[in-house]
């Protein structure tokens, strides 16, 4: 029978430890390799942690809620063959997003929704021109279309350009 020492796996390039949140087995339990055996914690992902072997835990070296340094040993795996120690499996990792703030994504998928429906409307609605910077810009800054048609262009016939929002009073449109 061969001990296998699990070990807080390397999460990136600037982290240094991470927080043990759960133990999802206890000593004395029989793990599969790829089994979650714990849930950790770092300022920038929440992971599981992988058996890097597949036997019965014998020891919990750390606690919840401990601070553990990058490959540390923070576990043991009793395995029933002879082989040696595996390597560290993948950590499947979920980016903490914080509470209650919109992610970039969903900001991005916002807007091209906005400019979406700006562009149907602009083609169905009027006979004026509008490039699609334009449109972009006016759903980024919310601007329907209705409030876009009463801009005075400054481009060539009359177009609206981003020049034009530029040089547009703050109470008409919102400065870029």
């Amino acid at each position: 029978m061969a001990i296998v020492d699990l070990v807080m796996p390397k999460l990136g390039e600037s982290i240094m430890e991470a927080t043990i949140l759960k133990w999802v087995k206890n000593v004395g339990d029989s793990v599969r390799m790829d089994e979650t055996i714990l849930e950790i914690a770092t300022d920038k992902v929440d992971s599981e942690v992988p058996s890097t072997a597949e036997g019965v835990i014998t020891e919990l070296l750390y606690k919840e809620n401990d601070v553990v340094p990058i490959d540390a040993v923070i576990a043991r795996i009793q395995t029933a063959g002879n082989e040696p120690a595996a390597a560290p499996a993948a950590v499947k990792t979920t980016p903490a997003a914080p509470e209650n703030t919109p992610t970039e994504e969903i900001k991005e998928t916002l807007a091209e929704v906005v400019a979406t429906q700006i562009k149907k409307e602009a083609k169905s609605h009027t006979a004026r021109f509008y490039s699609p910077l334009v449109l972009n810009i006016a759903a980024q800054e919310g601007i329907p279309l209705a409030e876009l048609e009463q801009i005075e262009g400054t481009g060539n016939d009359g177009r609206v350009t981003k020049m034009t929002y530029s040089t547009i009073s703050p109470g008409i449109v919102k400065k870029m």
